[in-house]
């Protein structure tokens, strides 16, 4: 079965880059500048590290707003260079590959019916056993560490 993994659409954020730092503040939101750490600031529409030097957003973003008991926002980073969403076939990008993840499988209600923690080295097996699961309508990948949404994973046609 193929997987396809999906960042976010850089639109909605576009904006924020030009708000003052009071006006972020007011959204949950912080202008940061990604230096040199290990493993770095993985970008939610890239799907990439940010590059060191390069102007981030720290923003909570609702990343699953199921209206159900799983609703969800959390902490998440938006590098300014990014102009494109993720969107790759079987392909999982670094920044996930280099962490735990959490993977938890949603079904069409937003209703969680799985979940599992893996080394972001080898996803493969248990992504496609999550989405060989009829009920399953999508993915959610999360950095287990800190908890942060990471990507979406769904069914490639």
């Amino acid at each position: 079965m193929h997987y396809r993994v999906r960042g976010l659409d850089p639109r909605s954020f576009r904006p924020l880059f030009d708000l003052a730092e009071d006006a972020l503040q007011a959204q949950s939101a912080r202008m940061l500048v990604a230096d040199d750490s290990t493993p770095g600031f993985p970008c939610r529409v890239s799907l990439a590290h940010a590059a060191p030097g390069e102007r981030l957003l720290l923003v909570n973003f609702e990343h699953q707003p199921a209206a159900s008991p799983y609703r969800s926002r959390h902490a998440i980073y938006v590098a300014e260079g990014s102009k494109a969403a993720f969107d790759g076939v079987d392909e999982l990008p670094e920044p996930l590959r280099v962490r735990t993840l959490s993977i938890r499988s949603f079904d069409a209600d937003g209703m969680m019916i799985d979940a599992d923690v893996v080394d972001g080295a080898t996803p493969e097996p248990l992504i496609r056993r999550m989405l060989a699961d009829r009920n399953a309508a999508y993915l959610h990948a999360h950095f287990a560490k800190r908890g942060c949404y990471a990507a979406r994973i769904e069914r490639a046609n």
